[in-house]
């Protein structure tokens, strides 16, 4: 029987690239999408688009929310315009990635599943506590104490010490079909070109000398 793997898919760069290194792994992937309230639904078009484009399944969990936290989930914060401050940026969502990864948990252990990818890195201007090395190295140690299968689930973060621009071209390499990524947390038919996520993804495509296949609302200049 193939091996199988749940893969954290939001329709970006980074999830994109973890799916397709799951798969180059000669993983079964299920892709697992989440619909938290976040302003920016035209990601999930991207990711179900990015799923069916490598010939996964998907699944889009709903959550609703009843509070609001941070910038993504709160129309009344203003979303950061190329920011190059350090801490903990106001996109964080309070405790995102722990809540998708014990969905993503349970999803892989219901179907058997041995591997659990997810694209978070650490590239310095990131600031997300849930991001970090020892943030998973933790969450694994909660998973092997927690659950029915143990240590035969791991959870895999492939991109974890590389910047965008080496994702960027890992993804190339893998033929992933950048086009259909999405990354601009504004949505709109077009991305902005102004927030913190178009500025990052347009300095990594830069940085790797390779030209963004998307067209902006604005120039590309950074």
């Amino acid at each position: 029987m193939k091996k199988s793997a749940v893969v954290l898919l939001s329709g970006g760069i980074d999830s994109s690239t973890a799916l397709f290194i799951a798969k180059k792994n000669g993983y079964k992937c299920f892709s697992l999408i989440f619909d938290y309230g976040q302003r920016n639904i035209r990601e999930i078009d991207s990711a179900k688009s990015i799923s069916k484009k490598a010939g996964c399944s998907y699944t889009l969990l709903k959550l609703s929310l009843p509070w609001k936290g941070g910038a993504l989930l709160d129309s009344r914060i203003k979303l950061p315009e190329r920011s190059r401050k350090k801490g903990i940026p106001p996109t964080y969502v309070p405790a995102r990635n722990t809540i998708m990864l014990v969905f993503a948990l349970s999803f892989a252990e219901s179907i058997g599943a041995s591997r659990i990818f997810i694209g978070a890195h650490t590239e310095d201007y990131s600031g997300y506590p849930d991001c970090r090395p020892e943030y998973f190295k933790a969450f694994n140690k909660v998973k092997d104490l927690g659950t029915k299968i143990g240590k035969k689930i791991k959870i895999i973060t492939p991109l974890i010490y590389k910047t965008k621009a080496e994702i960027i071209k890992l993804g190339i390499n893998l033929g992933i079909p950048y086009h259909l990524t999405w990354s601009c947390y504004r949505g709109g038919k077009r991305p902005c070109g102004k927030c913190d996520s178009c500025y990052y993804r347009l300095k990594g495509f830069r940085e790797a000398g390779i030209s963004d296949p998307l067209k902006y609302e604005r120039s590309k200049d950074i």
